[in-house]
């Protein structure tokens, strides 16, 4: 029995195994001899069990970067959401105005997989991917090709990578090309591989990738090349849009339709090659001549992407304007701007609001939006002179503070006014002054001068510019001082858009809404001013023969319903405007150059007089305009036009008239005439009087020639008085008496305070603040007036 030992038992050899007992033999019954092996026996033992752990790890190295290692990497984030769809902007009846940009400037329109033909899909696999649906994600055959194409001939040849690949290259941002960033690719497409549907890949592959000429996806780029949906495509088509997207730039069938169709011939052989279809098909594809039908965009409202609020961009967005309107306003500004050329009229805006909720039903620009000199400038937004279309709110104020009404006399004459740069003497449009004129002729044939001197008689510009700020008139600022009286004739700039808002004010009885271009929640209106005091204003700019003497008849103004309307032309000829409105629509028209170059001699009635003209017929089409109800607190009495004072039913020569049934006129006297009947002027209108333009002197007599009257004279308060309200006083010291020689022929007024009836004159109700008092001898019409001051005690 051989004993059990650790020492080789081969003569001359002394390795020890001191690791491990020696086995021991049952068919001996003793423990084996141990002997080492020979060097050329250990050898071949080692190179054995090498060749069989070098593919085990190998291969175990290829299971974790082929399956374990894609999962340590992320999923680009582009992948994880679904692509965005270009938004659509709709009106109000939901029909599509226009498509918005991605915030990349392209344009895009999803597709699901079963709504893409199988010509098509054949085509970009084709031109992309011919094995997309054996390979897991990197197709080693095509790896191959090209490494030997790039050997063989020292250049790219062609490329390899594949659909899934290509996927999230570019759902990723741009990087520079390097090994790394193919390697990531690779480990990303196989993720993708892995967690995705063939089909999934597909799809977000196609929605997401570039056709050119800023269009994303293949329904996208069918809507813009041929102007057909995806599934009406033929198969020369299909294999046309699938070879852009290897490079859309090089490819761009409007620029390089050449180069486009080397491409599409190259995916058509592609298919040939594959034998999916019968060589006429392919021949007849090939024959097929090249059929592009770029879309044009002709979008209305180009300057709508705009306002989109930022919390309703990414979807779809109603608005409030009406598509149909819109369009055939745009038409309307075109054909008025193309007739005017040669006035040097290049632009207008337009602006429809809906009176009832303040909605804006159609808003045109500029008339045209590729124009290089200033196309693109919202001429509803960009502040310009008013001209006078600010006048009626001047005689607002008269019937709302000076108690007035439109028959109540003013003074169209040479009047010097005191302003910053000195004195200054305004004039009428024509340069001719008409001496008394009725408020309804002065604001209907639009006076400068009566509407200055009325601004300077209600105190100055202040209440005026406070009345246009409410109104939501932004351009103002907060100095009225800077514009002086000349605010009234239009010397501070203001938006279309807000003074078309203003007017929507006046039609809504003084009622004033936000004008809205997006729906919302109904809001309540705020009340502004009187509804009286706008139902007069109204009635004057509705009143075609009150404005015949400036602007005659049957003219753009003038439309085969009733319709109040204002015409602004701005010093120099720089701005031209027209607004007005029914009871239904508002409708505002600016017409002139963004590069301020001046018209040539065009005037607000014929610039843009005529869009305005037009754009109301279209606004109505298919209504049957209403006026506004005359409301209760209107009363029409009899006036001597040449007095403004009332007179009998019946009476020679009386007009009829609207006014406050609380500022009733008084009525006329003896003492308003001489002894054959002719009304009194006083001095101031001498130079008139005397003057060429006076076509009326068998109507008046200027006052020198009368009986001597007591002159009117303010005996409380004292000009320049400081009052001061104390608590301890009656009333709180806020009840100030005023008086004058004549109390029983005095009308007083004030643009700031309440005044309450007394015994024999009234009281004025002080609030702190300047204010202007204001005494009218209703005998000659003379006017006398103080300003006081009131302070907190």
């Amino acid at each position: 029995m051989i004993r059990r030992t650790s020492h080789c038992r081969r003569p001359g050899c002394s390795t020890r195994n001191d690791k491990l007992p020696w086995p021991f033999d049952p068919s001996r019954g003793q423990w084996s001899e141990f002997r080492c092996l020979p060097e050329h026996l250990k050898l071949g033992v080692h190179l054995r069990r090498k060749r069989v752990r070098i593919p085990l790890v190998l291969a175990a190295l290829w299971a974790i970067v082929w399956f374990a290692l894609p999962f340590a990497v992320p999923l680009p984030e582009d992948l994880l959401k679904h692509p965005d769809a270009s938004p659509v902007l709709l009106d109000r009846h939901g029909e599509p105005i226009t498509r918005l940009t991605l915030p990349d400037f392209t344009r895009r329109q999803p597709v699901a997989l079963d709504d893409l033909p199988p010509d098509f899909i054949a085509c970009t696999l084709a031109a992309e991917d011919k094995r997309f649906f054996s390979h897991g994600g990197f197709d080693f055959l095509a790896a191959s090709r090209a490494t030997r194409d790039l050997l063989s001939r020292g250049r790219v040849v062609s490329g390899a990578s594949t659909i899934t690949q290509q996927l999230v290259k570019i759902s990723r941002p741009p990087v520079k090309r390097a090994l790394t960033t193919k390697v990531s690719e690779l480990i990303g497409a196989r993720r993708l591989e892995m967690t995705w549907s063939k089909q999934e890949i597909l799809t977000a592959y196609l929605n997401r990738l570039d056709y050119g000429n800023l269009r994303r996806g293949p329904k996208e780029a069918a809507r813009f090349y041929f102007q057909k949906p995806l599934s009406d495509l033929s198969l020369a088509e299909c294999a046309l849009l699938a070879g852009l997207p290897q490079a859309p730039s090089r490819l761009n069938p409007l620029k390089r339709p050449d180069s486009a169709i080397v491409r599409q011939n190259v995916v058509l052989g592609r298919l040939a090659e594959q034998s999916i279809y019968d060589a006429s098909r392919i021949s007849s594809a090939l024959t097929e001549p090249l059929n592009l039908r770029p879309l044009i965009e002709h979008e209305a409202a180009p300057w709508l992407a705009e306002k989109v609020p930022a919390a309703l961009a990414g979807s779809d967005v109603r608005t409030t304007l009406d598509l149909k309107l819109q369009q055939q306003v745009e038409s309307i500004v075109t054909e008025e701007l193309n007739a005017l050329r040669g006035s040097n009229l290049h632009h207008a805006a337009v602006v429809v609001i809906d009176n009832a909720s303040g909605e804006i039903l159609a808003l045109v620009s500029s008339g045209n939006w590729n124009d290089p000199r200033g196309g693109q400038i919202n001429g509803a937004l960009a502040p310009r002179s008013p001209g006078s279309t600010l006048k009626p709110f001047t005689y607002l104020l008269s019937f709302q503070n000076g108690g007035k009404f439109p028959g109540s006399i003013l003074a169209d004459i040479p009047t010097r006014f005191r302003t910053l740069e000195g004195l200054n003497l305004p004039e009428n449009y024509d340069r001719t002054y008409r001496g008394p004129v009725s408020i309804r002729t002065a604001l209907a044939c639009s006076l400068n001068v009566p509407a200055i001197r009325e601004l300077n008689e209600l105190g100055g510009p202040q209440p005026l510019h406070r009345l246009l700020t409410e109104l939501g008139l932004t351009t103002l600022g907060d100095k009225p001082e800077q514009y002086g009286l000349g605010l009234t004739i239009g010397n501070a700039p203001v938006r279309l858009l807000e003074l078309t808002n203003a007017y929507a004010t006046l039609a809504r009885g003084g009622l004033q809404l936000p004008a809205s271009l997006f729906p919302h929640e109904p809001i309540l209106p705020h009340r502004v001013f009187g509804e009286s005091e706008a139902w007069l204003i109204a009635d004057i700019l509705s009143d075609p023969d009150a404005r015949a003497p400036s602007f005659g008849r049957r003219g753009p103004l003038e439309l085969p319903f009733r319709c109040a309307v204002k015409t602004g032309t701005s010093s120099d000829f720089h701005d031209n405007w027209c607004l007005g409105f029914t009871r239904e629509f508002t409708v505002g028209v600016w017409a002139g150059n963004f590069d301020q170059t001046p018209l040539k001699g065009l005037s607000g009635v014929a610039g843009a007089g005529p869009i305005f003209h037009r754009a109301m017929l279209a606004t109505h089409a298919g209504t049957t305009p209403k006026w506004q109800d005359m409301p209760e607190a209107i009363a029409r009495i009899d006036v001597d036009p040449r007095t403004g004072h009332r007179v009998n039913p019946g009476t020679a020569g009386a007009r009829s008239e609207f006014s406050l049934a609380t500022h009733l006129p008084l009525y006329a006297s003896s003492s308003d005439y001489s002894n054959d009947g002719l009304a009194w002027l006083d001095s101031s209108f001498s130079e008139w009087f005397q003057s060429i333009h006076n076509h009326r002197k068998g109507d008046f007599a200027i006052a020198t020639e009368r009986p001597a009257l007591e002159a009117l004279r303010i005996l409380a308060p004292a000009d320049g008085t400081t009052c001061l309200l104390d608590s301890e006083l009656p009333s709180g010291g806020k009840k100030l008496r005023l008086a004058t020689n004549l109390p029983s022929a005095v009308v007083w007024s004030s643009p700031t305070l309440q005044l309450e009836a007394g015994s024999p004159e009234p009281l004025a109700v002080l609030i702190p603040g300047t204010h202007l008092l204001i005494a009218t001898d209703s005998r000659n019409g003379l006017v006398r007036q103080v300003t006081i001051h009131v302070e907190e005690l």
